[in-house]
């Protein structure tokens, strides 16, 4: 399963909830404290997902855009609640 967010890096205080209509479609907003630089936030946004839905580090991988602050991630093994999850989720923004 892939989930597409939207990284806001450089922000005061991390939070994961809202959606933003990007071009991936109805984005997760992950908000991160890393600045964009040499892969931080991306790092940071990987993280901040994978506790958000409440999965391991490890079975969250970037699938696509790297050097963009729209993207998507593959989910390894998801639970079988995960589209509620990320449903309560965008509706917490």
């Amino acid at each position: 399963m892939t989930v597409a967010i939207r990284v806001k890096p450089g922000v005061s205080r991390a939070r994961v909830g809202g959606v933003h209509e990007g071009p991936l479609g109805a984005e997760l907003i992950v908000a991160v404290q890393s600045p964009p630089v040499d892969g931080k936030a991306t790092e940071a946004a990987r993280r901040a997902l994978a506790a958000a839905l409440g999965l391991r580090p490890s079975a969250v991988s970037l699938r696509s855009g790297a050097a963009s602050r729209d993207k998507l991630f593959a989910i390894t093994d998801p639970p079988a609640d995960l589209a509620e999850r990320l449903t309560s989720l965008r509706a917490a923004g």
